[in-house]
């Protein structure tokens, strides 16, 4: 009895596979997919991008990384201590960092975080000068006040 019913199921099994080799050979393949081990007839086209990510800081625009409504302070001084005094000397500045990226350059001076054409008041005794932060180099700041330019070197530790 074992035997028939294992040769029965063997000849059941072996006409369920005919029959669905049969039905697979009378329809075609999806067109969405290939089938099994065949090669695609047609090559996919490069994706080709519409727009391009860009961003471009302009010149006074606000950072992106300050926080929102903070406003870098700038010390103005009144006209009567700003054109007193004599010369200031390097030695006035502290330049302890100095930041260059993608044409975004940062400076810490005497403190504060600052960028190229940025105005500020030093104060040197009793006068306050208004001094502009002209350029910002790989390893040095110059300042500038009226005619004179000052070379401010990063002081490394």
């Amino acid at each position: 009895m074992k035997r028939l019913i294992l040769s029965l199921t063997f000849v059941l099994v072996a006409a369920a596979g005919a029959f669905a080799a049969t039905e697979s050979a009378k329809s075609p393949a999806p067109t969405g997919s290939p089938a099994i081990g065949a090669t695609p007839k047609e090559e996919t086209a490069p994706i080709e991008l519409k727009t391009k990510s860009l961003f471009a800081m302009e010149t006074n625009a606000r950072n992106p990384f300050w926080p929102i409504g903070w406003k870098p302070a700038a010390k103005i001084s009144d006209s009567a201590n700003e054109h007193g005094g004599g010369d200031i000397s390097a030695t006035a500045f502290v330049v302890s960092s100095i930041t260059i990226e993608h044409g975004a350059k940062f400076a810490i001076v005497n403190g504060k975080i600052m960028q190229e054409g940025q105005q500020f008041g030093l104060q040197v005794g009793s006068q306050t000068y208004q001094i502009t932060l002209k350029r910002i180099e790989d390893g040095r700041v110059i300042v500038a006040r009226h005619d004179q330019e000052l070379v401010v070197p990063l002081r490394r530790k």
